[in-house]
């Protein structure tokens, strides 16, 4: 099932669909259909220049940032576990662990330890695992919570959960019912919450990582760029995951 939900991440990727609209195109062209093919060859040019501008990530990211707003609530800050969702972890070559995390997690890990910071009574539970031979997430989390000053006796690792889904699962076996600080991407905070709501958990949102800055029209937005083509990648991701949801697919 992983593999194949990375089959499927990457195909529905705009990148990735704006090469498949081209390559049918070109099938298309070569079988004589020339129509169609220019057809086929205006939406891939629209897919890819569309999904880079900053304009159109920022559109499709903003319901989701804007659901959960940052966590302002004093009171939330008295809960006895700080939880922080996985996301990516490739050490290698010995670079530091700030660099073996990418950016989600970093600023997820970093935002974990600063709430730690205003409850040292708290403890923090990190989260995401990986398949087999893969280095998992929680375990570069706990390495730069450490070095951050997090006391091992304040730290707890669950790193077998392959999606969130799978975390929400494992958070509820180890917590109960108990409320929490919940700690992710603000764009992915949507379908975490949801997710553990379903398991049975009690989740505070605390999110973290905000991509959409400015909300109002900026003539920069409508240039591609890499950041708003990963904004829309992430959006298109979430967006994809709610569908699962709403289907019944894991």
């Amino acid at each position: 099932m992983p593999y194949l939900k990375g089959c499927v991440a990457a195909l529905t990727a705009p990148l990735t669909l704006a090469l498949l609209l081209a390559v049918a195109a070109g099938i298309v062209a070569w079988r004589g259909r020339k129509r169609a093919a220019v057809g086929l060859l205006a939406a891939s040019l629209v897919v890819g220049y569309g999904a880079s501008m900053g304009a159109v990530g920022d559109r499709l990211l903003n319901p989701l940032e804007a659901r959960y707003p940052p966590l302002r609530d004093q009171s939330a800050l008295r809960a006895r576990w700080i939880v922080v969702l996985g996301s990516s972890y490739t050490p290698h070559d010995g670079i530091p662990v700030t660099a073996a995390l990418d950016q989600d997690s970093l600023v997820r890990i970093v935002e974990g330890v600063r709430l730690m910071r205003l409850n040292p009574a708290a403890k923090l539970l990190v989260s995401g695992g990986a398949a087999d031979g893969i280095p998992r997430p929680a375990q570069g989390y706990a390495e730069l919570a450490r070095d951050l000053g997090i006391d091992q006796s304040s730290l707890a690792v669950s790193d077998q959960a392959l999606d969130t889904k799978e975390e929400a699962r494992d958070i509820v076996k180890l917590l109960g019912a108990e409320p929490f600080l919940l700690v992710t991407s603000a764009y992915h905070m949507p379908r975490a919450m949801q997710l553990m709501r379903r398991a049975g958990a009690q989740p505070i949102a605390a999110p973290t990582g905000q991509l959409v800055i400015e909300r109002g029209f900026r003539w920069r937005g409508l240039l591609p760029s890499s950041a708003g083509l990963g904004k829309s990648e992430r959006a298109v991701h979430e967006y994809l995951g709610f569908l699962a949801m709403a289907i019944g697919v894991n």
